[in-house]
């Protein structure tokens, strides 16, 4: 209790300054730095995003499924379906994908400009004032730029910077097929064409707006039929497979933790979204024992 009486008095006087960070790397499987706050910290950053999130997820599109309640990564996929049936016209015509990340994309926020966009949904200064401590706490290359991926915060915070980019696509572009999770973001056309000029526009408007660049090495245009790999599967028109690299991470993972049961049903829950019947069977081989499910 007095720990959050203190708390309590140091926002009151506008004297809260956030505590350094514990950083660590982890590889997911690529490799991240993770900064942790302090407890005083995390505690602060929950009792805010308990406030804000409600507030900001009435302004977010409907497929933007990044860190939302009722969305994440299994309504993104079956969102992939769906529109690529549309856009195919059931199937029976070529439907092209316009697939992209952003470039070392928390470490590229602009703080700054971050907050300039929290200013103009919220008045009131003690609460702009309290984001711009957490906001300003860290910093990746320089003074002024990037967020912590370990902070509750940044996940809502990041959705608030990229919705300026989803309002452009589906207001100014029209883009009707388009879905985001975090920085990986699909649009889908029946016209290889209108993906193509706008791609540059895409560009202009992340550089211009945000400080962001496309990832050179994951940004591409290709067809459905010819799978597209998007948030751990690849794709088909009629099906999806699990992506080898996060196959190879499901193995690894039951191997090291093969008597831990609710590891594996956890897989097995994952792999069900697929169509993975013989993945399935090799987890009960490796297992050595009758089918788990």
């Amino acid at each position: 209790m007095s720990n959050i009486i203190s708390i309590h008095d140091d926002l009151v006087a506008k004297t809260y300054k956030h505590s350094p960070y514990h950083a660590f790397n982890i590889s997911d499987p690529k490799p991240r730095s993770i900064h942790k706050a302090s407890v005083r910290d995390r505690l602060l950053h929950h009792a805010l995003y308990r406030r804000l999130y409600p507030f900001f997820d009435r302004t977010f599109i409907a497929d933007s499924h990044s860190c939302r309640l009722g969305k994440g990564t299994h309504r993104a996929i079956n969102r992939f379906r769906v529109f690529a049936y549309r856009a195919s016209k059931n199937n029976t015509k070529t439907a092209w994908v316009l697939k992209s990340d952003i470039k070392k994309f928390f470490a590229s926020i602009d703080q700054g400009k971050l907050l300039g966009i929290i200013k103009g949904f919220i008045p009131d200064e003690d609460t702009v004032w309290l984001i711009s401590q957490i906001v300003r706490s860290f910093y990746s290359t320089r003074n002024g730029i990037g967020l912590p991926l370990g902070n509750l915060t940044s996940q809502l915070l990041v959705n608030v910077y990229m919705n300026r980019f989803d309002q452009f696509l589906k207001h100014k572009l029209k883009v009707r097929y388009y879905i985001r999770y975090a920085d990986d973001f699909i649009i889908l056309s029946k016209d290889r064409t209108l993906l193509e000029n706008i791609l540059s526009k895409i560009s202009d408007f992340l550089w211009s707006n945000l400080r962001l660049q496309l990832h050179p090495d994951k940004t591409f245009i290709q067809t459905v039929a010819s799978g597209v790999d998007f948030l751990g599967w690849v794709h088909f028109p009629d099906h999806r497979v699990l992506r080898t690299v996060t196959k190879r991470r499901m193995f690894r993972g039951i191997e090291r933790k093969r008597r831990n049961m609710a590891t594996v049903q956890s897989y097995l829950g994952m792999i069900t979204h697929g169509n993975t019947k013989k993945l399935r069977q090799e987890i009960d081989w490796m297992l050595g024992e009758k089918p788990v499910y």
